[in-house]
């Protein structure tokens, strides 16, 4: 990787260091500076060589550590410095990692920049417990959304839209509005007794997951006190949990788990 004014946003998955691409690890041992995200796991953080400088640029909700626009400013100051700059973002830097919002500020600023993909919490939280986010004959299609709006303001979706039995609906940083996001869903149509998952810390060693039913769902986080990052899964697939889910956390996951809804670790 050539010292010019240039920016990699990086995707560094869900956690799982064996999730990422062979780009992104190389990127990450060639890097000069490496900017992170708050969701990057400490085994991904091992990859990063000694004496690389990185610079924490976490935002938890509610508590941004650094803003958006100080985060934009930092990246084209870096490249500018002429040292190889890698911007490290959990998931996909291009789903609901505000990695656009990033790449136009580049651009507007004429910094080069490269986009690496990594694997998505949608995918990698439904993979890690058997849940396939499109399957023939229960899900045609799938949707991802977010349950976190600007300034902690009131979800806006389209909830009539969502409310379709055939299209599996992932749900990111919704912890917090579930309630919401069930309410509406029931309300446009969705019956409460559709099959969903919460996914805590999926594809990590930590991950756990709750299967219940739309219905049920935001009463159960809040028994078995569900924290972020936690991703829901909401539609038929997830009755495949119970089959796919058991053969994969072999000896970690209760036989009843995905029959009556109790919460498994894995």
């Amino acid at each position: 990787m050539k010292s010019t004014e240039k920016v990699y946003l990086v995707g560094a998955g869900p956690g799982d260091p064996d999730l990422l691409t062979m780009k992104a690890v190389r990127l990450l041992r060639e890097a000069e500076v490496v900017v992170l995200d708050r969701l990057i796991s400490d085994d991904i953080l091992k990859l990063i060589p000694s004496g690389t400088s990185c610079i924490y640029a976490g935002k938890a909700p509610g508590k941004h550590y650094v803003s958006q626009d100080e985060i934009n400013e930092m990246l084209v100051r870096l490249a500018k410095s002429g040292r190889r700059v890698v911007r490290l973002k959990g998931g996909d830097p291009f789903i609901f990692g505000r990695g656009g919002e990033e790449a136009l500020f580049m651009a507007e600023h004429g910094i080069e920049f490269e986009i690496v993909p990594g694997v998505s919490a949608g995918s990698g939280c439904g993979s890690a417990f058997g849940i396939p986010l499109t399957h023939r004959g229960l899900a045609t299609g799938v949707r991802f959304v977010t349950g976190h709006c600007r300034d902690n303001g009131e979800l806006r979706l389209n909830w009539k839209s969502l409310a379709d039995p055939n299209t599996t609906l992932v749900v990111y940083m919704g912890l917090g509005t579930i309630p919401e996001v069930s309410a509406n869903l029931i309300e446009a149509g969705l019956p409460a007794s559709t099959p969903a998952a919460a996914v805590e810390k999926g594809a990590t060693e930590n991950q756990r997951i709750c299967v219940t039913t739309l219905g049920e769902l935001p009463e159960r986080v809040i028994a078995e006190e569900f924290s972020p990052p936690t991703l829901f899964i909401i539609g038929q697939v997830v009755t495949l949990a119970g089959r796919l889910g058991q053969t994969l956390n072999a000896g970690k996951v209760p036989d009843a788990v995905m029959e009556d809804g109790l919460t498994a670790h894995a």
